[in-house]
Parts: structure tokens; sequence; C-alpha cells
């Protein structure tokens, strides 16, 4: 039984142990955060050899869908804290565990809700009254058809279950619709199945509202503003600029949905900006992809923070340290990376750079970031941007 302010030491009897389910590059730096306050990692994933079971103390390959499977590693391990640190996760259980007295961060019916688009949608726009876009919920082609007519085109079409942006269109025309639906029916996290579609938002930028929950009170990190396409992250950077209404205002979105989910820990709050008006779009229970660029920016980073808040303890006052840019590099291809001009890109001033360790590449991936801090945002885009130009990644077979 965990006890709040009190941690074990490793492999011990009184370890506080930590698992962690889902083991990709973010839940990588979260096991090094916990293990930096001397817990216990247990890294699960659906693959073998993910990020974070290379630094993790043990791990478990098996589907997070898979109810028997899931049960039966908690039952072996009997951690102290469950950490979801994907989405498709059979999450039954987790509610199941977390009534017979479980701890899930940050809830297990947080991470229910966010699993699936419709729960958190139904939840910020119907029951917490945010301003959300438009939206349909959809079963078949037919039905996806009448909502984009309805709703008008262009219009976003998503999986409602799904992350990274994998199975997500604007569809321009109806035309367009048969093709987006059969790549919304192949890109969803646990097969075909229900779908959004959205009423298209004219934005004039994206951020996201980095909000820790932690037994001192819910705090929002600056704001980061972060470049999507496909649905899937390319560059993000912090101090997003704006005006400090509009801040106020994004604060108080992310602050609502974050206090209804309830539970510790660091949440990823997606909004829309339109002039003053901040209209909500996801959130992520989690660390989220664009606050790699805190790695760089403040004086905890993201993951830090998560460590600390799941872990019961209290959270210092967020500190920005220096403006901060990352930016994603991709695998195109199949086979296993390997990267050069290092040497060059490390060379860059106060550049930060991450290899994830992903096994393999199949496609499109997400496999490194180049982080950059500078004494002004376009310093810190111009560094990041040059570490990121200067790595070059291979796709080898062995």
């Amino acid at each position: 039984m965990l006890t709040l302010g009190t941690l074990g030491t490793p492999l011990t009897a009184g370890a506080t142990r930590v698992m962690l389910l889902g083991s990709g590059e973010l839940g990588k730096e979260v096991a090094i955060e916990l293990q930096r306050l001397g817990c216990e990692v247990i890294a699960c994933d659906r693959y073998q050899n993910a990020p974070a079971m290379q630094v993790a103390h043990r791990s478990y390959v098996f589907p997070m869908l898979d109810a028997l499977a899931l049960r039966r590693v908690i039952a072996r391990e009997k951690p102290d804290i469950i950490v979801p640190e994907i989405e498709a996760i059979a999450t039954d259980v987790l509610v199941e565990l977390e009534q017979a007295g479980q701890r899930v961060v940050p809830t297990a019916r947080a991470a229910q809700l966010t699993m699936n688009r419709e729960g958190i949608r139904r939840l910020a726009a119907e029951q917490l009254g945010l301003p959300t876009s438009p939206y349909r919920f959809v079963a078949t082609e037919a039905e996806a058809l009448a909502a984009a007519n309805a709703l008008g085109f262009p219009c976003v079409l998503k999986p409602l279950m799904s992350s990274s942006g994998h199975g997500q269109s604007v569809v321009k025309t109806a035309a367009d619709l048969p093709v987006a639906w059969r790549y919304s029916q192949e890109g969803a996290r646990a097969g075909s199945g229900r779908c959004i579609v959205e009423g298209f938002i004219r934005f004039d930028y994206e951020i996201t509202v980095l909000t820790v929950s932690a037994a001192n009170g819910v705090q929002c990190c600056p704001p980061i503003g972060h470049v999507q396409i496909d649905g899937d992250y390319r560059e993000s950077w912090q101090p997003c600029p704006m005006s400090e209404k509009t801040w106020a205002e994004a604060q108080r979105v992310a602050k609502t949905v974050v206090s209804s989910l309830g539970g510790w820990g660091l949440f990823g709050v997606e909004c829309f900006v339109r002039g003053e008006e901040v209209i909500f779009s996801e959130v992520s229970p989690r660390p989220h992809d664009t606050g790699l660029v805190t790695i760089g920016s403040q004086q905890w980073s993201e993951f830090a923070l998560h460590a600390r808040a799941i872990l019961g303890l209290p959270v210092p006052p967020i500190r920005l340290l220096r403006p901060a840019f990352s930016v994603a590099l991709l695998g195109q291809g199949d086979g296993v990376p390997v990267f050069s001009g290092l040497e060059a890109a490390l060379a860059v001033p106060e550049t930060h750079l991450r290899l994830f360790g992903k096994p393999e590449c199949r496609g499109h991936r997400r496999l490194a970031v180049a982080v950059a801090t500078g004494e002004n945002l376009d310093e810190a885009k111009a560094r990041a941007r040059d570490c990121a130009a200067a790595v070059k990644i291979t796709l080898t077979r062995e």
C-alpha cells in the first residue's frame, strides 16, 4: 500500500512499484523521472523493446486491450500505481480494480473517458458547457456522409479511438468521403468502428495547455503553440504569444476539464484560438507530445511534473526558464533506424536531442525530437530546425 510522502527502494520488499501501460517515448521520459525518485518501474506495451522498456526494471509484452492478459500482469506485479500512457487499454478492468482500491493515474474514469473521443466530447460540450466545434457521432459511411452534409464542407473525420493523427482526414467534398472513411477504419486503435465528424474550425492558432493536478492544487504551464500535419505533431514552442485575456480563458477551460476528470497527474489540454475565443478540442490525461518542448523550456519538464504529481508530492510554482522550440524527426519507410550527422546537430547552441530508441520504423513514425532554447522564440526556432536538419535517419535491414 502506497503511503503518500513515503517512497521505498527499488527491487526490495518495500519498493514503490509503478506500472506503465504503454511504453513509447513519452513513457520513457516518465520512467526516467520516476526512477530519479526511487520508484521501481514496470513497462508494458504491445511490442518488444519499446522505448520505456529499455530503461524500466521489468517489462511485459501483451495487447493492452486484452483484459485477461492485463489482469494477469497486474496480479503478478501488484503495482502501487498504474499509469495509462496510451489510449487503447481495457479500461473496464482499470475501473474494477480502482473500485477495489487500486490507484490508477489520474483515475480510471479519466482513462476511460479520454480513451474514446465520444466520452470526452460529451463531457466537455454537453456536461461542462465548454465551447467546441460542432460534431456528430457516426457508425457507418452513410451516416458520415449525412453528418458531413449537415455540418458542411470541409469537415474533419476521426476514429473515436486513435492517436497521432492515425485515421484522421480533412474531408473537402462529398467525393472525398469514401476514401476518408476507409482510412478512418484502418487507423482506429481498436479496429474499425464509430467515428466523429467535426465541423471545420477556422482558427488563428492551436495551443496545448499542460495542466498539472497535484496534492497542492492545479496549475497550468505557460501556453505551448504547435503545428500538426494530418493530426500529428511536427513542431511546438513555448511560450505561445497570446493576450492575457485569452490566456486566462484558456486556463479556465483547461482547469474546468481537469477538475471534472479528477485525480493527480499532468493533462495535455488542446484548444483552438480564434481571436480571443478559446475552443476546446481534446485532452490527454498524461504528458503530451507537444510538451516535449518543456525538456528545454521549464525548470521541471512535463515528465517531471507528472512523476511528482502521481506520487502525491507537491508541485512548486511552474517556472519558464527560456523560450524553446521543438521539431519532431520522422522516419519514412521500413527498417531499423540509424542516426548520423549528430556532431553537427549537437554543435548548435542550447540544443537537446532525444533519440527515442524505437526498435523499428514501419511506414511513417516519429523517431526523435530536437529541442532548442534561445533569447527569444525566433532564435530557439532557428536552432531547433538547424539541429533537426543536421540529423540523417537511415532505415536498415537487420
